[in-house]
């Protein structure tokens, strides 16, 4: 028999340490799952979202291009419609944002008589000339945002919207 024999007390000391560690780790372990599984997610596709409009068929005036992508909140899968204004100038596509820097209300171009060549938001009577910059001494305080684009196969494809370069 050995001379190291433990004391009761200290085989209560290891004993509530390992219980109380292996709760801690039991606690934590969840938590940290938590915070590191969406890096660890996969992305299932581009940042591109393909629309049916062709490129040869836009022109120097803004027309609305519908497109739909699948989004996920948490648990939740739907599917989300939007739209974009998009005109060529020169050889770049532009597609702005619909959505008004004031309160968040949807523009449209030519949506007013007395403005017929500025994009016009009904809720407050804000404007924004055809790049997208607000008015001045009209409600919103900055210019539409835009978003990136690209070609594929001679269609249009709309990515994430980006503060507005043309201003």
């Amino acid at each position: 028999m050995s001379n190291n024999r433990v004391s009761r007390r200290q085989f209560l000391n290891y004993t509530l340490t390992g219980v109380g560690g292996f709760m801690a780790a039991g606690m934590l372990m969840p938590m940290v799952r938590f915070a590191i599984d969406p890096v660890l997610q996969k992305s299932e596709g581009g940042d591109f979202v393909p629309t049916d409009k062709k490129v040869a068929e836009l022109t120097e005036v803004p027309v609305r291009v519908d497109f739909s992508y699948e989004q996920t909140d948490a648990w939740y899968v739907h599917d989300v419609t939007s739209f974009a204004w998009v005109y060529k100038e020169g050889d770049r596509i532009v597609a702005l944002s619909p959505v008004c820097k004031h309160l968040g209300c949807t523009v449209s171009w030519a949506g007013s008589p007395d403005y017929p060549d500025q994009f016009f938001c009904p809720c407050h009577a804000g404007r924004y000339l055809k790049n997208g910059d607000n008015v001045q001494g009209t409600p919103p305080l900055g210019p539409l945002d835009e978003f990136e684009v690209q070609v594929k196969d001679g269609l249009l494809q709309i990515g994430k919207t980006r503060p507005n370069t043309l201003v």
